[in-house]
């Protein structure tokens, strides 16, 4: 797919920037027989940041640092919760440079797509979002220990989207993953990617 078509694609399916869901479409039990309580929500938003340049498309991820109190050890994309004033979109992009260093002059958003619910009570809106040429990547050894590119074809190729179960709080619960290269991808990042792929293409 061409640079062109792929844009063209994004901007016909994804949802303005500005607004929000009132609840989230999509969430952690996606996959599991039960559903989350009625519980208020903590907002927050990620950037799904897209390179154009240079080579095939691919996603920019991250890899949290191991010491953090959620989702420790975890690929994900940049992001977190929305400060109090603050709109999603701008809370995408503040931490994205916060964590990887990219600043909001360098990413063009595209649109989002649908709100996520964690099990941790976070209802997550995701954003799409071109990173221009000339940005330099420099995570914040407090929040993230890495940083990688994944390419957007093969994680929104559905042939790549698996299955897993683990315990958690006592019982057995089903994700998404996306195993990539000694890259863990699961959980919330993987049901959003899922998500976009559905959005994209289904």
């Amino acid at each position: 797919m061409s640079t062109r078509s792929l844009l063209d694609l994004l901007q016909s399916k994804l949802d303005p920037v500005e607004g929000e869901d009132a609840r989230p479409r999509r969430g952690d039990n996606d996959l599991n027989d039960v559903v989350f309580p009625e519980r208020t929500l903590r907002p927050a938003a990620v950037l799904a940041p897209i390179v154009l340049h240079d080579g095939p498309p691919r996603f920019i991820l991250t890899l949290r640092a191991d010491h953090l109190a959620a989702h420790a050890g975890q690929v994900a994309f940049p992001g977190g919760r929305a400060m109090p004033g603050e709109t999603l979109p701008q809370a995408a992009l503040r931490e994205t440079r916060e964590e990887i260093g990219i600043t909001a002059d360098l990413i063009d958003l595209v649109g989002r797509f649908d709100s996520y619910e964690t099990v941790t009570g976070f209802h997550v809106t995701p954003f799409v979002g071109i990173v221009k040429p000339g940005f330099v990547v420099r995570p914040d050894p407090g929040e993230v220990a890495d940083v990688f590119e994944t390419p957007f074809d093969w994680l929104m190729d559905a042939a790549n989207h698996q299955t897993h179960e683990r315990e958690f709080q006592g019982r057995m619960r089903r994700y998404y993953a996306m195993p990539w290269e000694g890259r863990y991808i699961w959980g919330a990042t993987a049901g959003m990617l899922r998500a976009l792929h559905e959005r994209l293409y289904d």
